[in-house]
């Protein structure tokens, strides 16, 4: 069985080499020394959401948390290609099904988008509040899927946004990806953004690859139009239906198998 994860701030896991030890404490700290009773010798990661992964045992436990003794530091690089889910606000807990498999699969970021056929509306405080459920969502499936990144929760969009950062994407090299169900050219077969390079000694930076999911009501023909005349391509996943919950990670899948990323 692999080992659990508990999570730690960015950043905070710098320095921690091998034989050293990690004070895993907070709200992490309690939930692996208490709720979970890790004990000595037990193997544990701790990961900071941005890459940066503890392999170690737990060296003691108590009410304040554990101490992790470190076997080694990993760095995980981001990859070239960045997943994107852009997910349309659905009722229920649709949407936030969609967006706790696609962490699981592996997407690197999640888009909120206010659809024309959104039956959810975000607004003020309400907007606030839902997008920190999607976070605590997201940083739940993290953990359960044991990943070192933890995807980001973007401020949700409304329509015209949605296209500005299609237009934005495209221009940079990336692809929008629009899964409709009267789209003729299948995913499998759609041409995919390489990875750019980038100049000796600096970093390469991601190009992004959206995958557009429409609410239950589908995406509208003025949406649809508006996203392909940003250069986004609308794309059929399978002879099935899915449901809003489940298109955006089976298409995610797919597309990880694509990458070499499964």
């Amino acid at each position: 069985m692999s080992a659990p994860v508990f999570l730690a701030e960015p950043g905070s896991l710098a320095g921690y080499d091998a034989g050293s030890s990690y004070p895993l404490v907070g709200a992490e700290g309690r939930h692996a020394g208490v709720v979970q009773r890790r004990g000595a010798g037990e193997r544990v990661d701790v990961v900071d959401g941005a890459g940066t992964r503890i392999v170690g045992t737990v060296e003691s436990a108590g009410a304040d948390g554990v101490l992790v003794r470190v076997a080694e530091l990993i760095e995980e690089p981001a990859p070239p290609i960045a997943l994107v889910l852009v997910q349309a606000l659905a009722k229920g807990d649709r949407d936030e099904l969609a967006i706790e498999a696609a962490t699981e699969v592996g997407v690197d970021a999640v888009l909120p988008w206010q659809a024309e056929r959104s039956i959810v509306v975000w607004r003020a405080d309400r907007a606030a509040k839902s997008r920190a459920r999607w976070q605590g969502t997201v940083r739940a499936a993290t953990k359960q899927a044991r990943r070192a990144r933890m995807p980001v929760v973007e401020v949700a969009v409304d329509g015209r946004g949605l296209v500005a950062r299609a237009a934005a994407v495209v221009a940079a090299g990336g692809a929008v990806l629009v899964l409709h169900e009267e789209a003729t050219v299948p995913l499998w077969e759609v041409e995919l953004p390489g990875a750019r390079a980038a100049a000796p000694g600096t970093p390469a930076a991601a190009l992004e690859l959206l995958v557009v999911v429409g609410p239950e009501g589908g995406i509208s023909d003025r949406e649809i139009a508006a996203l392909t005349a940003a250069g986004a391509l609308p794309v059929r996943l399978g002879p099935h239906i899915l449901r809003t919950s489940t298109a955006g990670p089976v298409a995610l899948a797919l597309l990880a198998t694509r990458l070499e990323r499964w």
